[in-house]
């Protein structure tokens, strides 16, 4: 039955993946109990049996055609691995087509037609990849070779999207959102959304950095950081003249392009949010977006 086919594969988890991992919150099953990576042939093994047991189903998910609980259950860890563990060993790739084609395709699927996972669970793999400079999440020390290995995922999450990107993850929107009215219309107006709701605690919080944030073109005092928010919120909802969007809609704010600090606010915020937590990739990517512009 389709049930006790959930639960076994649900279950594959824990004969796959390795056992005698050192535990942690944010970096789980990737180093051992003196904080070094895992050995590149313990990682080839776990892909590799994922791949097969993926391959085993009659479709992309786990359970076949249909997305079930058993995906749950293995996405928070394979979309760490796939941000992580190139960091870690040369030729590691979990989202290698050639070598793991059933793990890459059910990514992409993911990624591409479970609305409540693209819009508000997926996480950021440059997030991910952040994790591993970290102490205290695993590592005894982060090993020199992670940080050398790591990509500039953040230039391709706040790359401006072509039209069909756009057009793909809006109707991802719209198919989540239905169900929650609450929602912004767009990923972008929903960043705006939770910035506004969110604006005085984000503004205490900057505060508090003020000295670490001296000539990072961030306004300082309370007036002209609430005005900055302002301004963000104003174009992540409406759009802006350079995303292509502000002659369609037509009442985005010129001015908010030229308030002191508004892109370096961007900045800050990108730096600041864990994504899941704060709101979803996509709604984050449109902040990501505006901080690059931030001079």
């Amino acid at each position: 039955s389709i049930k006790n086919d959930v639960i076994n594969k649900a279950r594959q988890f824990q004969n796959i993946f390795p056992s005698k991992s050192r535990p942690s919150s944010r970096a789980a099953f990737l180093f051992d109990w003196g904080g070094e990576p895992l050995w590149k042939s313990e990682f080839e093994s776990v892909l590799s049996e994922t791949d097969a047991l993926l391959g085993s189903s009659c479709g992309p998910f786990f359970c076949g055609e249909s997305f079930t609980a058993a995906d749950i259950a293995w996405v928070p860890f394979l979309e760490r691995y796939a941000a992580q563990l190139p960091c870690f060993h040369d030729g590691l790739n979990p989202r290698d087509a050639t070598t793991y084609p059933h793990l890459n395709k059910w990514c992409k699927v993911m990624e591409t037609t479970v609305p409540a996972y693209a819009c508000r669970v997926r996480g950021h793999p440059s997030s991910c990849q952040k994790v591993l400079t970290m102490a205290g999440y695993g590592n005894g020390g982060v090993p020199p070779a992670v940080v050398g290995r790591m990509d500039d995922l953040g230039a391709e999450e706040g790359r401006v999207q072509t039209e069909e990107e756009r057009c793909r993850d809006q109707g991802l929107w719209d198919e989540y959102r239905e169900t929650r009215p609450y929602l912004a219309e767009t990923p972008s107006a929903e960043a705006g959304r939770v910035l506004l709701g969110n604006r005085e605690a984000i503004v205490v919080d900057t505060l508090k950095r003020a000295g670490a944030l001296e000539g990072k073109g961030i306004p300082l005092d309370e007036k002209g950081l609430d005005e900055a928010m302002r301004a963000l919120a104003t174009i992540l909802i409406y759009g802006d003249e350079e995303d292509g969007r502000y002659d369609e809609i037509g009442t985005a704010s010129k001015e908010a392009n030229d308030v002191d600090g508004v892109f370096a606010m961007a900045k800050f915020l990108d730096e600041r949010m864990c994504v899941p937590r704060d709101m979803g990739t996509m709604s984050a990517d449109a902040i990501k977006r505006l901080a690059v512009r931030s001079a």
